[in-house]
């Protein structure tokens, strides 16, 4: 006597949806697996993702090490990337015939520096698995029965299936349906953002970059080291963006409204810092303060700087009285701005929040509240910094999700 298939439907057509919908069908043949995609195109993230490149991952196969990029769910995830992590996609990609380099900074793209890679991939292991691929097909409604699901489209249509995976990212309706199917919902906010600050001068360095910077936000008692871009709206770069995701709550808080410090010399302490100039100042007494930079900062910027303290630009460094020269190690050691809003991280938007992770059963992605209902990639209160992290997270959560809604013994 045949056996009627498991009758499996996922909700998001992104990473975290393709990669559970193949997983569950590569490995358990006797599923049905249906993806809905609400809108005309899947995989709308992943094409836009890293300027078109796609960041995949990052190059780091440690999984102690890997969790620290998680300003949220680092320690639910070590568990999960025991199981499949980093070097695990690098294989999986690589076993389908896309090969991944890896960049100075531990970003994994394609070898080909195209998105279109990575989405056609996916597009054709879901297909070679028999995944069921449905386009402008909006879920409406999500109703739990006394065995399995219904999920009613927008076009009225009905859907049952026994088991059910949210792979629904940052959506409102993902985040209403398991709240209405009783998990907890983290309130969800925006992370890896730029800052706005109306700061006119220092706007007008757009394009200026430090190498390494230490910011703070004192309000919280945060900090981060990296990169920094100066934009025609105010700060970016990696440093900024870390600490954006870190700061996420607290920014959303005080309504992205809080100052910042920045040290743009973090190699230097504030003694040693002073009796550089000093020495500047004793050295080279006739040079002009404007144009002799004693300290490794791009030129524009330090004489922004001195502008900002308001010391006359055609003073040389034998006038600069003491209390201008410790004011001057001050701005360069702990200078104060005002965060004043905050701006989008190219087209990429992550979010801090989502279902509660107390509601999941990291092993299988199974809620704990809901029998049959899994959850994987963005919905979950989990965000990773920049650099492929949260694509990681997509990765591991719908493949263990995959790995465990096809399993007929599980419940």
């Amino acid at each position: 006597m045949s056996v009627e298939p498991m009758e499996i439907i996922v909700i998001g057509g992104g990473a975290a949806g393709f990669f559970g919908a193949i997983a569950c069908r590569e490995t358990y043949p006797h599923t049905h697996v249906t993806l809905l995609e609400a809108g005309k195109t899947p995989l709308a993230k992943v094409r836009i993702s890293g300027g078109g490149r796609c960041n995949v991952t990052h190059a780091c196969f440690d999984a102690v090490q890997f969790v620290r990029n998680y300003p949220r769910g680092g320690k639910a995830l070590r568990g999960a990337f025991s199981r499949f992590q980093a070097k695990d996609t690098v294989d999986w990609f690589t076993r389908r015939g896309v090969r991944l380099k890896t960049e100075a900074d531990g970003r994994m793209f394609p070898t080909t520096d195209d998105s279109e890679t990575i989405i056609n991939c996916l597009m054709n292991a879901a297909k070679t698995a028999g995944v069921n691929l449905r386009t402008r097909a909006a879920a409406a409604a999500v109703k739990k029965l006394d065995n399995g699901f219904e999920v009613s489209l927008r076009t009225g249509e009905v859907l049952r299936c026994d088991r059910l995976l949210f792979a629904t990212g940052s959506s409102p309706a993902g985040y209403r349906w398991a709240a209405d199917l009783g998990h907890k919902i983290i309130p969800p906010v925006p992370s890896l953002f730029t800052f706005n600050i109306a700061d006119k001068p220092l706007r007008e360095l757009a394009g200026v970059s430090v190498e390494t910077v230490n910011l703070q936000l004192p309000g919280a008692k945060l900090s981060q080291t990296g990169p920094l871009l100066i934009t025609h709206w105010g700060m970016s770069g990696p440093a900024v963006l870390k600490l954006s995701a870190w700061g996420a709550r607290f920014l959303q808080e005080c309504r992205y409204q809080t100052p910042l410090i920045v040290d743009w010399l973090p190699s230097s302490n504030m003694e040693k810092l002073r009796d550089l100039l000093s020495e500047t100042k004793g050295k080279f007494p006739k040079r002009s303060l404007f144009s002799h930079s004693p300290v490794n900062l791009p030129r524009r910027l330090w004489q922004y700087l001195i502008l900002r303290l308001e010391i006359d630009e055609k003073k040389r460094w034998a006038e600069l009285s003491k209390k201008e020269l410790n004011r001057l190690t001050e701005e360069l050691k702990r200078g104060r701005y005002q965060i004043n809003g905050k701006g989008v991280f190219k087209e990429e938007f992550v979010t801090c929040g989502g279902v509660s992770l107390k509601d999941v059963d990291f092993k299988t992605m199974e809620s704990r509240r809901c029998p049959g209902l899994y959850f994987a990639g963005e919905i979950l209160d989990i965000d990773g910094v920049t650099g492929g992290f949260n694509f990681q997270n997509a990765w591991t959560t719908g493949w263990l999700a995959g790995k465990g809604m096809g399993n007929m013994f599980e419940n």
